[in-house]
């Protein structure tokens, strides 16, 4: 066979084989986009857990930064001069009112006492034959045996033997006062500090410190509502109580409960608060004073309102924002508004209809969208107020 045919041949075939690779290639794209299609409708939908919205009137709260304060805080100091003889109570103790805490030698001033009460009995003796002196002169001076310029002499030392007795009785209460200012007692219930009188001290009746004594129960908490809220808080004032209650920062919760007790007459201009303050009971005294505390205002109640779990909620650069269940079984995205925290619940003031569900869990893996499975519904709980 020539060469010449044979190459063609060749080409021939190369050809032909060309032309059946390029009619498969040709058609395989139609088989790739319908395999694509089959899988994409066997893929299964995400189960995500569900939670129904929760409609409630809840509290209406202002929340401020506060720090406490002593009702009373008094220095204790002695009256009279003289040694410390004992420390009946010892630093940092509680107190009652009326008890005893700290004795000043007392010798000096019972002796005193003792000489007034003597002087007393003196100046009684000596009144009494005063008055008998004077009756006797009555008798003499009906008769005409007595002047009188000596009958009036005679009632004159009566008159200043009463006065002379008075004097004196006034000096036994004054010793008896100084006698009572050797023992320094609590003024009130409350909390020693520290001591600044050891035993054998010298006190002054200038005003030698001994101590400090506070009351712990109730105690204020003072805080600095805004100029904007001062409306607010009028208004729950004139309605009733303002009821408080005040967490310690390192608290889960609010454990001590009070009322609003006072708001002061004037805003300050400077940083547009006004000063206001809560008496807290505390019983436990476990707020001291000087604290800073978290105080919340219970102002109202607001009803119909809307709230949802805490962990439904997501954050983007537009805000927060809540995935829904639609009906067509797909991931909705609802843009939110929030408003006061329940416990595990937040209020939503805008974005969410009562009958939405509310997709709470899975959050990470889902979008717009796409097709879930709803796990059964749960109703969200919120503590009560």
């Amino acid at each position: 066979m020539p060469i010449g045919k044979v190459r063609f041949g060749a080409v021939l075939a190369v050809a032909a084989a060309a032309a059946g690779t390029y009619g498969v290639l040709r058609y395989q794209p139609g088989l790739v986009r319908a395999t694509a299609a089959t899988g994409q409708q066997q893929q299964q939908a995400m189960p995500v857990p569900v939670t129904n919205v929760v409609k409630r009137t809840i509290p209406v709260y202002l929340e401020y930064a506060a720090r406490t304060e002593a009702i009373r805080n008094v220095v204790l100091q002695a009256r009279v001069t003289g040694y410390m003889a004992q420390q009946t109570r010892p630093d940092g103790s509680d107190v009652k009112e009326g008890e005893l805490i700290y004795q000043i030698d007392q010798r000096d001033y019972q002796v005193a006492l003792d000489s007034a009460k003597a002087q007393v009995d003196r100046d009684t003796a000596s009144l009494a034959y005063q008055r008998a002196n004077l009756n006797r002169g009555n008798d003499l001076a009906r008769n005409g045996y007595l002047a009188r310029d000596s009958f009036e002499q005679r009632q004159s030392s009566v008159q200043q033997g009463e006065a002379t007795l008075a004097m004196s009785r006034a000096a036994v209460r004054t010793a008896e006062l100084n006698l009572g200012y050797t023992e320094i007692r609590a003024p009130f219930s409350g909390r020693l500090g520290r001591n600044q009188a050891p035993v054998g001290t010298l006190i002054s009746a200038a005003g030698t410190p001994l101590n400090t004594l506070v009351q712990l129960s109730p105690i204020y908490v003072t805080f600095n509502p805004s100029e904007g809220d001062l409306v607010e808080i009028q208004k729950a004032r004139a309605a009733g109580k303002v009821e408080a209650l005040v967490r310690v920062p390192n608290e889960a919760e609010a454990r001590h409960r009070g009322e609003l007790t006072f708001v002061d007459n004037a805003v300050d201009r400077s940083t547009g608060t006004i000063i206001a303050r809560a008496t807290i009971e505390n019983a436990d005294f476990s707020l001291l004073p000087g604290q800073y505390v978290n105080i919340r205002l219970h102002i109202g109640e607001r009803p119909d309102t809307l709230l949802v779990p805490q962990v439904a909620i997501g954050s983007n650069q537009l805000g927060k924002f809540v995935y829904v269940v639609e009906e067509d079984g797909k991931v909705g995205v609802r843009p939110v508004q929030l408003g006061a925290i329940e416990g595990p619940l937040v209020a939503v003031t805008r974005g969410i209809r009562e009958t939405d569900r509310i997709i709470s869990g899975n959050l990470q893996k889902i979008f717009p969208g796409m097709p879930v499975a709803p796990m059964p519904a749960q109703t969200a709980t919120a503590p009560a107020s």
